[in-house]
């Protein structure tokens, strides 16, 4: 399959706001002072923000239809002044578009896709259908961030703005507050660093996001090829060792495991119960693990701040006892 790569951000260019998932609407997120403040962040970066037609569509889902959401999807890709499409959060429901999508209009117009956890299905899904390359990274609801959002927009430029390659370094800090309505009161802790559970280096091509919206796709079409990859895994507050145990197992059947070269794992929420003695306890039971690198308490994941990742691109992972070197070659 040929890789697209949509061309990279500049001044003056025009975002969309989507909402695959949840509607813009939910109270939480129709939330004024974050809209000023986000639409605050994009004109900061260069970029005129504009809105899709059904994003305050709701149903009893939280969400809106599926003739709404495809409309508004399509309609993004086929106006020519747009040059991003952000989506507005995650939620639940982004694999019901899958089979209504148009990918020929997708891979004639490519476009910068962006936004994470529930969007895994749909970032993966174009990419494995197209090959464009689609990204991992915050959503509009995250512009809204009063605090902590200097590292998330550090990578959202390299990621988005830059064709050259960059390193991951780890946050200094990072915050699991749920902020809307504590804006000014959020708790940042120390990070300490990257978790090394496997050493060893790897290079490929990224597929991922969040594992449990991954593995929806498990069996179908819309399925990227794991051949060559690094996988990058991240998991929320509902994902307890158990889950994302049982989920990991899941991806290790798939038939083409045994060409995955690598996996990096995005911060757990503390909510998870997650600790590194614990993930090293499921890596290192897992013998189809034992020869490649992994690192965990990367940022990204549903913690601030967070990188944004290209699915499709390619990264390379060094790991030794004593140091992590991530770099992204190629977005």
């Amino acid at each position: 399959m040929k890789k697209i790569f949509a061309p990279k951000l500049q001044k003056n260019d025009t975002v969309r706001v989507i909402t695959p998932a949840r509607s813009l609407s939910m109270p939480w997120i129709n939330n004024q002072e974050m809209k000023d403040i986000a639409e605050e962040r994009f004109a900061e970066l260069g970029l005129n923000l504009t809105f899709s037609e059904h994003v305050y569509e709701i149903d009893d889902f939280d969400s809106s239809s599926i003739q709404s959401r495809i409309e508004d999807l399509h309609n993004a890709f086929e106006d020519n002044s747009v040059k991003l499409i952000i989506t507005v959060i995650g939620g639940f429901n982004s694999n019901q578009l899958l089979k209504y999508i148009d990918y020929n209009l997708i891979s004639q117009n490519p476009k910068t896709l962006c936004g994470y956890s529930d969007i895994t299905a749909l970032a993966n899904a174009i990419y494995a259908k197209t090959g464009l390359v689609t990204y991992s990274g915050p959503h509009y609801f995250t512009f809204g961030d009063k605090k902590g959002l200097d590292y998330t927009l550090e990578y959202f430029r390299k990621a988005l703005f830059s064709s050259g390659s960059f390193v991951i370094e780890p946050s200094m800090k990072w915050s699991n507050d749920r902020w809307v309505g504590k804006q000014d009161n959020r708790n940042f802790i120390d990070n300490d660093g990257y978790w090394i559970i496997n050493e060893g280096q790897a290079e490929g091509t990224i597929i991922g996001g969040n594992q449990c919206t991954l593995n929806l796709l498990q069996g179908t079409e819309y399925m990227p090829s794991l051949s060559n990859s690094v996988l990058f895994l991240e998991d929320d507050y509902e994902a307890h060792p158990a889950t994302f145990d049982r989920d990991l197992q899941s991806l290790i059947h798939q038939p083409d495991f045994d060409k995955v070269n690598g996996i990096v794992i995005g911060r757990f929420q503390p909510e998870s119960k997650m600790t590194k003695e614990l993930l090293t306890q499921i890596i290192t039971t897992k013998k189809e693990l034992n020869s490649l690198p992994v690192i965990g308490n990367v940022d990204f994941g549903h913690t601030t701040p967070q990188i944004t990742f290209p699915i499709g691109g390619t990264v390379e992972v060094k790991a030794d006892s004593k140091k992590v070197s991530l770099r992204i070659i190629k977005h």
